[in-house]
């Protein structure tokens, strides 16, 4: 029988989609051993505090003590209070980077590591880049490393069979890979057309049936689809970071600057200006005039609005646009994303994926294939 594959790793980020990582990988154990790997969790770090094993080359935080991190980060605790719990190391602040870049180097040219980024820091970029260098594996939920200077970019992708980043555009819908093979297969991708917010998407859909914004986006914070500050996501930010991965993933050299991007509240009711309560109360129901207006007239033309991002060769838009009802993105309703890609092969009907775009389930289950198909590269 061939020997088991072990992929050590560590995660950056315990939030909602690093802990449901953390869980996948402990209740995927037996699968995974019949696939014949074993995912090494030598080290997870939040923003503060790094807690890895007493031993990076041959021990590993084990099972019972990966469930423990869970608990103590969903009751929004730091790591550091683990410093008692088995053996561990605990590294705070200042020490964190550099014991982090400590291990790459140790891993990075031996074993091998894979460095899982589930944060939504900007701040991991400096690591990740130099983890490249150190011959670590880059896997990605979080979508700031990818958006952040050409410079960064180039350097992440260096070394395209060592990065991974499904989850950072739909979730664990397979976007990435679904381009990547398209593009590999020497078929020129010139137009992707992509609602892909689940919280825009379900938006959209309600005011479809007639409902105001306001009331819409009521619902939509007290069901937990949207950021605590809902302008985070009506903003089209969000929208606009997928935008720019996939516009990079298709070859276009381009920065954020480069993307028209529609917000749906007016700089007046911005962060800077309003509380959330304010925004909440007093400027939202400003807006569901205009909105309904809009609604009204793209139904009488058979049409339906979508928050979409349009990337077009060389152009990149994020915004409201009219679309056909019984087109797939037309058809969308709650919170799935869809995206629609057409190239040569797809030139008459484009390759259209769809399905659940956001939670942390989804994009934990994500994140744990991108891990498992870098097995190859691991002795």
């Amino acid at each position: 029988m061939a020997a088991t594959k072990i992929i050590p790793l560590i995660l950056m980020g315990c939030g909602g989609v690093g802990r449901q990582l953390l869980q996948h990988i402990v209740s995927c154990r037996s699968l995974h051993a019949k696939l014949g790997v074993h995912l090494r969790v030598v080290g997870v770090c939040d923003s503060k505090s790094l807690v890895a094993t007493s031993d990076v080359s041959a021990r590993e935080l084990n099972d019972h003590f990966l469930s423990e991190i869970c608990r103590v980060k969903s009751e929004s605790s730091s790591l550091s209070t683990l410093s008692g719990f088995g053996e561990c190391q605990v590294f705070l602040d200042l020490e964190l980077r550099g014991k982090l870049m400590e291990i790459a180097s140790v891993l990075g040219h031996s074993t091998g590591l894979a460095l899982v980024d589930c944060s939504a820091s900007s701040e991991t970029v400096g690591v990740l880049t130099s983890a490249v260098d150190l011959g670590c594996c880059i896997v990605l939920a979080n979508k700031k490393p990818l958006t952040s200077s050409m410079e960064d970019y180039d350097k992440l992708v260096s070394h395209p069979r060592r990065i991974r980043h499904e989850s950072t555009v739909g979730a664990g819908l397979p976007v990435i890979a679904s381009l990547n093979r398209i593009l590999l297969s020497g078929d020129p991708v010139h137009r992707v057309v992509g609602s892909l917010s689940g919280t825009l998407g379900y938006v959209m859909s309600e005011l479809e049936d007639g409902k105001p914004l306001s009331q819409v986006v009521k619902a939509a914070k007290s069901l937990g689809y949207t950021e605590p500050d809902p302008r985070d996501d009506l903003s089209g930010m969000d929208v606009a970071r997928k935008a720019l991965i996939l516009s990079r993933l298709l070859g276009r050299r381009i920065n954020m600057d480069s993307i028209k991007i529609q917000s749906l509240y007016p700089e007046e009711m911005g962060p800077g200006v309003m509380s959330v309560e304010d925004f909440m109360s007093n400027g939202l129901p400003l807006l569901d005039k205009d909105i309904e207006e809009r609604v009204r007239k793209a139904s009488q033309n058979g049409n339906v609005l979508r928050y979409v991002c349009v990337i077009d060769g060389s152009r990149c838009d994020v915004g409201i646009q009219e679309l056909p009802k019984n087109s797939a993105l037309g058809r969308l309703r709650g919170s799935d994303n869809a995206l629609e890609i057409y190239s040569r092969c797809y030139s008459e009907q484009p390759l259209v994926i769809q399905g659940a775009g956001a939670g942390n389930d989804t994009t934990a289950a994500g994140v744990l294939a991108d891990i498992l198909d870098l097995q190859d590269l691991f002795p």
